[in-house]
């Protein structure tokens, strides 16, 4: 009688793009401990991915097509409590780190770090761990135990994460009608979001405010 293996555990990929998904499901599967599921590519398509297929662990991006991954992990966590996500993005950690851990993320990998790294990721936050960074590790801890920020603060980082997700969306060169259809928040609420954005980032104009995400919308993407 042949051996019985052990059971894999499963994987759910939500990511917009569908060459990431394939790449990660390939190397996951090269794995003797995890196997992908199923794969969405924005929140909906997640949450009835999750029902159907009853993930052992999520792994999202931070921006979907359609939608925050920030408010997915809020969603996932309100109504499966127990189940973990990782968040693998190609966003900078030092800004969205803290962010997705405070939503319920229980750990945080940069899309550029090695597979190592990211399977590494995957075992520990399905083994009940927290991960992040070493960098960002000593960061956070650092504002644990000392309360203050490490050295000063970038105006961005003082953003809200729904005033961020505006803001990056702007970057990307979405107009407010575009921003509150995939957001299902009015124009109305966009407008104060993008009032709040420039108050913060003292931007006196709409111009200057487009300029400013813009850029860093493009400087976060070449890192």
């Amino acid at each position: 009688m042949p051996p019985v293996q052990p059971k894999k555990s499963s994987i759910l990929v939500v990511d917009d793009h569908p060459l990431f998904r394939e790449g990660l499901a390939q190397m996951i599967h090269l794995t003797t401990e995890f196997v992908v599921c199923g794969e969405a590519e924005d929140a909906d398509e997640a949450m009835i991915a999750i029902a159907e297929l009853k993930p052992d662990l999520v792994v999202v991006d931070i921006s979907l097509g359609v939608g925050s991954g920030i408010d997915l992990i809020r969603a996932i966590k309100a109504k499966y409590e127990s189940l973990p996500v990782l968040v693998i993005s190609m966003h900078d950690e030092s800004l969205y780190a803290e962010r997705a851990l405070r939503a319920g993320a229980m750990g945080y990998v940069m899309k550029h770090e090695r597979g190592k790294r990211v399977l590494e990721a995957i075992s520990r936050v399905i083994g009940g761990d927290i991960y992040v960074s070493e960098k960002m590790a000593t960061s956070m801890l650092s504002k644990l135990t000392s309360g203050k920020t490490e050295g000063p603060v970038s105006p961005v980082e003082t953003l809200s994460d729904r005033e961020l997700e505006v803001f990056r969306m702007l970057g990307q060169g979405k107009g407010t009608r575009q921003i509150a259809e995939e957001l299902n928040l009015t124009i109305a609420t966009i407008n104060t979001f993008r009032a709040r954005i420039k108050e913060k980032l003292q931007l006196n104009t709409a111009t200057e405010l487009g300029v400013r995400a813009t850029q860093w919308y493009r400087e976060e993407a070449s890192t």
